[in-house]
């Protein structure tokens, strides 16, 4: 990714990030509090956002708590923040308070290679060893192979176990199509507890890569007995040249400062908003370049190849806990091939791209690309979260 001079930020009002349905919907936030010099659980309600920090010090209790959603529409608050305020605040700033990804004490875990279509892209990786310039050419190869053989084929089935053979007998077998329609799925840990950064925070592409794509996606909220609570939208960002020169670099490539973004809010599960919402939800992204570029896309939940209550039970059980609840990136169906810098070059950000992930029911997430390197250095960890809360008296 190369760089440039500063480009003008995205102008964010509630307006913009809010679900449609706000006015029916638990809202969960994160404000960074200068006076503590630490982060807020809040509840968006309407275009203000209530402190609830001394009912629930953390989201992480929020979420272990039954009356959840009663607690974010009901309970007395403290301080309130007007939203467009907290969306209008310079990223980076300690000085403002501003809005943080709303999740702190849970791991945060991803699960890759759900959907056929990113599958086959992954592939591709592989197989060029992570070169963009050779991707079009394999591409041709792979689809004339495959064709539509995992089309609607369940993991782990009999099916799959054909179109593995078919694979193989064409030299195209990997890690990725393993967990892709194998038994098993890919689950692994996306970053650190409190490392992801919110709705209008740069997000970052390591410096070193030159062949990079977002990855919108469904985020679900857990709790310590494997409940889903809630969901959310992430950016799992893809370093495909990386990624792809072996399957072992999955760690270099996917975590690096500030490149998980989460946000903008948690929607709770509620009556009007539960399990089976999810599995219906569409994800669109836009990319806006400085150039003038425009890419847009999207992702639906319905063409996922595993159930996410499969996913959310290959991470927690009696073989793992996580005591203070984790989020789950749910896979992506979105793979940029366009090409934007020159022929056979396909897909790759640039520096002050503007990425837009959205779902009418969970809002808009807004990030903006720089490198890992030129992004803000994530300094606020468990030991900063816990002076701050006990100097508030709330722990």
């Amino acid at each position: 990714m190369e760089s440039a001079s500063v480009h003008p930020r995205p102008v964010l009002t509630s307006a913009c990030v809010l679900p449609q349905d706000a006015d029916r919907a638990a809202l969960v936030a994160r404000v960074h509090a200068p006076e503590w010099d630490g982060p807020c659980v809040a509840a968006v309600r309407g275009e203000h956002v209530v402190d609830l920090t001394a009912v629930v010090p953390t989201v992480s209790d929020l979420m272990e708590r039954d009356d959840a959603a009663a607690v974010v529409r009901e309970a007395d608050g403290g301080r309130v923040w007007h939203l467009d305020e907290l969306l209008e605040a310079p990223p980076g700033r300690r000085d403002v308070p501003h809005l943080l990804a709303p999740v702190d004490l849970q791991v945060i875990k991803a699960a890759g290679v759900t959907f056929a279509r990113s599958l086959l892209e992954r592939v591709i990786e592989e197989h060029t060893g992570g070169d963009p310039a050779r991707a079009a050419r394999v591409r041709v190869r792979v689809e004339r192979a495959v064709g539509g053989a995992l089309d609607g084929v369940r993991p782990g089935s009999p099916e799959a176990d054909r179109a593995k053979e078919l694979l193989v007998a064409e030299g195209l077998w990997s890690p990725y199509l393993e967990v892709g329609i194998g038994p098993d799925p890919e689950v692994f840990t996306k970053g650190p507890v409190l490392s992801a950064v919110g709705v209008g925070a740069d997000i970052g592409v390591l410096g070193a890569s030159v062949w990079n794509n977002p990855e919108p996606e469904v985020v679900l909220v857990v709790d310590s007995r494997g409940r889903v609570r809630g969901a959310t939208l992430g950016n799992d960002v893809n370093l495909r040249d990386i990624e792809g020169r072996s399957a072992l670099l999955l760690g270099r490539a996917k975590d690096n400062n500030a490149s998980c973004a989460i946000g903008p809010f948690i929607r709770l599960f509620d009556d009007g908003f539960d399990l089976d919402t999810v599995r219906g939800i569409d994800v669109g992204l836009r990319i806006d370049g400085p150039e003038g570029y425009a890419l847009h896309g999207s992702s639906s939940m319905r063409e996922i190849s595993r159930d996410v209550l499969d996913l959310v039970a290959a991470t927690h059980g009696p073989h793992h806990q996580y005591p203070d609840g984790f989020v789950l990136f749910t896979g992506t169906l979105f793979a940029p091939t366009e090409d934007r810098r020159a022929p056979g070059s396909g897909f790759t950000h640039e520096h002050g791209d503007v990425v837009r992930i959205s779902s009418p029911r969970l809002g808009t997430l807004v990030n903006t690309v720089v490198t890992s390197e030129q992004a803000a250095p994530w300094t606020f960890g468990v030991r900063a979260l816990t002076r701050s809360l006990a100097r508030r008296g709330v722990l």
